[in-house]
């Protein structure tokens, strides 16, 4: 994990937010699809790659309770700096996505992912992404997946990446999750460059 720590913390300490490739000014294509949920509100929700993404200004916004992940502490540092007095409600996890979540993590309702799955390229580290996915979202919870579609380019941040399709993600999550919906979207990064997507909402059964 150390090498990885230190990767994105120099990622995160080098630029600005707004300089970052996956940089949205408002996480509008993620709300959007988080609207199809019935009273998706007052939920608790998981984001495995928090950064300092705007999304989690908009769940706090609508009164979600929020448990952040990220491999780089320098990440979540700014994060909590940003939103101030509003980190009081939420839980802060510094892990690696890939390995077992600590056991005082929750249940949720709903796991949020854009732009983490895409970077993990072993199968080990995938299997292990989706373990803990499994884990702890509830019965009748949702997951919604943004990556890199297979259209997309193939590497970010100066790493590789696993490009994904609808189906992949479907069959990676296994049985007892339904499709909801899926649509590919083309995300115009900081630099003006397209950068395809796929977004696919899941229930849990």
């Amino acid at each position: 994990m150390d090498g990885l720590v230190e990767h994105w913390n120099r990622v995160f300490s080098g630029k600005a937010d707004s300089e970052l490739g996956w940089y949205e000014g408002d996480a509008r294509q993620t709300l959007v699809l988080l609207d199809l949920i019935p009273s998706n509100t007052s939920q608790t929700v998981f984001l495995p790659g928090a950064g300092t993404s705007m999304l989690v200004d908009a769940l706090l916004a609508k009164g979600m309770r929020l448990i952040l992940n990220d491999i780089s502490d320098e990440a979540l540092h700014r994060l909590k700096r940003r939103i101030g007095e509003q980190g009081e409600h939420v839980v802060w996890l510094h892990h690696d996505i890939a390995k077992p979540l600590p056991a005082i993590i929750p249940q949720v309702d709903l796991w949020v992912d854009r732009a983490v799955l895409h970077f993990l390229l072993d199968e080990a580290d995938i299997t292990g992404y989706f373990t803990n996915l499994r884990a702890i979202l509830k019965p009748g919870g949702h997951v919604l997946l943004a990556e890199f579609a297979e259209t997309g380019a193939t590497r970010c941040a100066g790493l590789d990446v696993h490009r994904y399709s609808a189906a992949e993600m479907a069959q990676r999550l296994g049985p007892g999750f339904s499709l909801v919906k899926a649509e590919d979207y083309i995300f115009t990064n900081p630099a003006g460059a397209p950068r395809p997507y796929v977004y696919a909402l899941f229930r849990r059964d």
